[in-house]
């Protein structure tokens, strides 16, 4: 009979005496991953004892931000900075999230990292916008200003989508504006980030009208008009069966990053025809067996890159359960239990986004996926915060 270690034991709500398994065996690629492009949407970590209340500025720790960001590098992902997963429109403001950009730009630079990052609107104080002309004129600028300050911290830019344009805009014409003027100007192509509302609520309409059909008619008009100047489109809008029917009907060179946490291991294996690459912020919790399950790939070993990923699958549609805006708050928890940051906090104030029960589920399901590297870790930090939340042992 094999002795119960312990430290690796732990009394959870509704699951009594858990005792973990072994981490999963994950390895670092020695080439670089060919068969998709993969970017993994990385959280931003807040300095202990900062001012990250809600309202405040964000007050980041920066060491062990941009050593998370190395650590996603080390696994042969890129990096997707300064998107919603890192909080935007969230707690992280616009000034912390050009020194962001900033301080990603220079350490890609200096380790050949794959980065990209975030260009919106989210200077504007919205209750400040006129509407008209003049409104659809202060977006173009504030998504000038932004792409400017990515272009020159070296990264390639995705052009998020804005609140700002979803209040000003009265017709697809207005958003065809502003975009084919943004297209018409960037230097090199970018990525088009279209984030459904279970991600923002304020996104409601977006591209001209809430029906998705009307508003993918849209989206793929601009995209065919401008495909010299679009990388690829990260679509968020958690609908397998709308992504495939996109993908199939992107331009040549156009690639499709999914940003599909719910269904990522098949719209990434694709369907022998077209296949999806990824922009996910699920990666940023699952970039040991992502970037695993990618070399198995390269290797031609489909079968085990998909068992890979779709072991991962039920643990990233508990992260993205609505309210999905908090998904959050769950990659910041999964990085505290891994060591990864010093605490269990976020700007804003955000880990008070999610449950004792969601988080303690998240724990579990962590566990199941291999992906908590360091379980007696894992069990003292779980065992803390459960006992900050008054749950008894």
């Amino acid at each position: 009979m094999t002795a119960v270690d312990s430290r690796l034991t732990i009394a959870l709500p509704g699951h009594g005496s858990y005792q973990l398994r072994e981490p999963g065996e994950w390895t670092k690629p020695t080439s670089p991953i060919t068969s998709r492009i993969a970017y993994a949407a990385a959280h931003v970590i807040p300095r202990t004892t900062g001012d990250n209340t809600p309202g405040a500025p964000a007050d980041i720790d920066w060491d062990a931000t941009l050593a998370y960001r190395h650590e996603l590098w080390s696994y042969g992902l890129g990096v997707a900075d300064a998107m919603d997963t890192a909080q935007r429109g969230m707690g992280l403001d616009w000034t912390a999230t050009a020194e962001l950009i900033r301080r990603s730009g220079a350490e890609a630079a200096r380790v050949g990292g794959l980065l990209a990052c975030g260009a919106g609107t989210d200077q504007l104080d919205l209750s400040m916008l006129p509407s008209g002309r003049e409104g659809l004129a202060r977006v173009l600028d504030a998504y000038r200003e932004q792409i400017a300050v990515v272009r020159e911290s070296g990264a390639k830019v995705i052009i998020m989508a804005s609140r700002a344009l979803a209040r000003v805009a009265s017709s697809p014409d207005d958003y065809l504006s502003v975009y084919s003027t943004l297209l018409d100007e960037v230097d090199e192509p970018v990525v088009l980030h279209w984030l459904g509302t279970m991600f923002d609520p304020a996104l409601e309409g977006y591209w001209g009208s809430a029906v998705v059909d009307e508003a993918t008619a849209t989206f793929r008009g601009l995209i065919k008009a401008h495909a010299a100047k679009v990388d690829g489109v990260k679509v968020s809008l958690l609908d397998a069966q709308h992504e495939i029917a996109l993908r199939a009907a992107l331009p040549d060179g156009v690639r499709l990053y999914t940003g599909d946490d719910f269904n990522y291991p098949e719209l990434i294996m694709g369907d022998g025809e077209h296949h999806s690459d990824a922009l996910l912020g699920i990666f940023a919790g699952i970039y040991p067996a992502a970037s695993t399950a990618l070399q198995e790939l390269d290797h031609g070993n489909t079968a085990r890159a998909e068992e890979i990923l779709r072991s991962t699958q039920e643990l990233g549609r508990h992260i993205f359960a609505a309210p999905t805006y908090y998904y959050k708050t769950g990659i910041a928890f999964l990085s505290w239990l891994n060591g990864k940051q010093p605490g269990f906090s976020m700007v804003g104030g955000l880990a008070s986004g999610r449950s004792v029960e969601h988080l303690t589920q998240l724990f579990v399901l962590a566990d199941r996926a291999g992906l908590l590297a360091d379980p007696a870790l894992a069990v003292h930090r779980m065992g803390v915060y459960l006992e900050l939340n008054g749950v008894s042992a």
